[in-house]
C-alpha cells in the first residue's frame, strides 16, 4: 500500500472515494426522488404503485440482507471480493439501462429488484474495500470523504441535471424519465472505471475455489459466533442497529410526515437538496473532527443532534395539529430540520462504516461487513413501525415521530458504557492488521 505524502489522498484512496460518487445517483433518482413517482404513474397513479413499489423494495433488501454473510465470507477469499464486487456493479448499471427500454410496470418492478440487488451488492463489497485502500489511521477521512463526494457527484450534479431535463421536457413526459434512467446507469458506470481498474484486495484468506462454498457457510457461523465473544464489536453492532435504524427512519420517512401534514411538496423537495449540500462539506468536517476528538465521540454528538431534530419534527407536527393555520410555521421547522439532518447524516454514516473496519480483522472485513450490512438493511424495520404504532395509538404523527427518540436513547448509551470494550477491540484488531502485514 503506496504510504500518502502528508495529506493526500493515494491512488487507490481517491478511485475508491470516487465510487461513491458513482453509485450515488441510484439512490437519488431510482431509489428516492425521481423513478417512484414514474412507477407509481405507470401503475395508474393509486396505491397499487406504491404497494408494489413496497414489495419490490423490500423483496430486493430481504435477498441481499440474507445473502451477504455468504457473499461476504466468499468475497475474503483471494481475488474474490474484486470479482463479486464487478459483477454486482455491473448487474446494477445494466439493469438500470435496461429500465429505460419497458413501459409495462411488471417489467419496470423487475428491472428496479434486479438493479437494486447490483447496487447493494456492489456497496457491501465497496464497503470491505476500506482496509484494503488505506491505513488505520486515515480510515475516517477517507470514508468521510467517500460520503461527501457521493453526496455532491451522485445526489447533486446529475440531480439537477435530472431535475432540469424534467422541467424542459415536461414532468409527466415518459420519454423524460427514460433520458434520466440511462443517465443514471451511463453516470454510475463511468465513474465506476477507476475503482475497478486501480483498487485491489490486498487482505484475503487462502482456498481452493472448490471448497470455498461448504467453507463460506462454516465460516458465517463462526464470525456470528467471534462477534458475540468480542464484547466490544457485539456492543458496537447492537448500538450500530438501533441509532441507524432512527436515522434510516428519518431519511426515509420525511417527506411523507411533512405531506402527512399538508406541507408544500416543492418546497420539501428544495429541502432535500439542501440536505444534499450541506451534507458534503459536514461529512469531510466529521472525519476530521473525529481524528481529533475520536470517532466514538463524534458519532455521539451526532446522535445528540439527531435528538434535535427528532424534538424539532415533533414540534412541527403538534403546532399543526393543534392550529391548521400554522403551516407556514411548520414549513420553516421542517427547513431548519433538512438542515440538520444534513449536517450529521453524512458525518454518522461515514463514521460507522469506518470506525466498523477498525474493529475487524482485516483478512476477514468482506465476511464481517456482510454482518454489518444485515444490520443496516433490517435496522429500518423497528423505526418505521415504532412510529406507525405510536401514531395510531396517540392518534398524532407527531407523537410517533418522537418516539424515535427511544432509538437514539438506546443506541447512544450503549456506546458510552461500552467505551472500555470498545478500545480494547479496537487494539486487538490493529495487532491483527500489523501482524498480517508482517507475514
Amino acid at each position: 500500500m503506496a504510504v500518502p505524502a502528508k495529506d493526500k489522498f493515494t491512488k487507490q484512496e481517491k478511485s475508491w472515494i470516487l465510487y461513491d460518487w458513482a453509485n450515488s445517483v441510484y439512490a437519488t433518482n431510482i431509489m428516492a426522488a425521481i423513478f417512484p413517482i414514474y412507477f407509481t404513474a405507470v401503475c395508474g397513479g393509486d396505491t397499487a404503485g406504491i404497494q408494489w413499489w413496497g414489495y419490490g423494495t423490500s423483496l430486493a433488501t430481504l435477498i441481499v440482507a440474507v445473502l451477504a454473510p455468504i457473499l461476504g465470507s466468499l468475497g475474503d477469499y483471494k481475488g474474490m471480493k474484486k470479482k463479486f464486487f464487478t459483477f454486482f456493479m455491473a448487474v446494477g448499471v445494466l439493469c438500470t439501462l435496461i429500465m429505460a427500454i419497458f413501459d409495462n410496470w411488471q417489467m419496470l418492478l423487475v428491472g428496479y429488484i434486479l438493479s437494486y440487488i447490483g447496487f447493494a451488492g456492489s456497496c457491501l463489497f465497496y464497503d470491505s474495500f476500506l482496509t484494503d485502500v488505506t491505513t488505520r489511521e486515515r480510515m475516517d477521512k477517507v470514508s468521510a470523504w467517500g460520503y461527501a463526494m457521493g453526496y455532491i457527484g451522485g445526489s447533486t450534479i446529475p440531480f439537477l441535471i435530472s431535475i432540469g431535463i424534467l422541467l424542459v421536457m415536461g414532468m409527466d413526459n415518459p420519454t423524460a424519465v427514460k433520458i434520466v434512467v440511462v443517465l443514471t446507469s451511463v453516470w454510475w458506470g463511468l465513474f465506476s472505471i477507476p475503482m475497478l481498474r486501480n483498487v485491489d484486495q490486498k487482505y484475503y484468506l487462502e482456498g481452493r475455489p472448490e471448497r470455498m462454498v461448504s467453507a463460506a457457510f462454516s465460516n458465517v457461523a463462526h464470525t456470528l459466533r467471534d462477534i458475540v465473544k468480542n464484547k466490544g464489536l457485539f456492543c458496537y453492532v447492537i448500538a450500530y442497529f438501533c441509532y441507524i435504524d432512527g436515522v434510516g427512519t428519518v431519511i426515509h420517512m420525511s417527506t411523507s410526515y411533512g405531506s402527512t401534514l399538508g406541507l408544500d411538496t416543492v418546497g420539501m423537495i428544495l429541502a432535500l437538496l439542501v440536505t444534499q449540500i450541506v451534507a458534503m462539506p459536514c461529512s469531510i468536517l466529521f472525519g476530521r473532527l473525529a481524528k481529533k476528538l475520536g470517532a466514538v465521540r463524534m458519532i455521539g454528538i451526532a446522535i445528540a443532534i439527531y435528538f434535535l431534530i427528532c424534538v424539532v419534527g415533533f414540534y412541527m407536527g403538534y403546532i399543526i395539529e393543534v392550529d391548521e393555520s400554522a403551516v407556514g410555521t411548520a414549513q420553516v421547522l421542517f427547513w431548519m430540520m433538512a438542515f440538520l439532518v444534513g449536517t450529521v447524516q453524512g458525518g454518522i454514516q461515514a463514521l460507522s462504516r469506518s470506525y466498523f473496519s477498525r474493529l475487524v480483522p482485516p483478512d476477514k472485513s468482506n465476511e464481517y461487513f456482510g454482518f454489518f450490512d444485515i444490520f443496516g438493511k433490517f435496522a429500518t424495520v423497528v423505526g418505521p413501525f415504532l412510529v406507525a404504532a405510536v401514531t395510531g395509538l396517540t392518534g398524532r404523527s407527531s407523537f410517533g415521530i418522537l418516539s424515535l427518540l427511544v432509538l437514539f436513547a438506546v443506541g447512544g448509551l450503549i456506546l458510552f458504557l461500552g467505551r472500555s470494550q470498545l478500545k480494547a477491540s479496537e487494539e486487538a484488531a490493529e495487532a491483527a492488521r500489523k501482524a498480517a502485514e508482517r507475514s
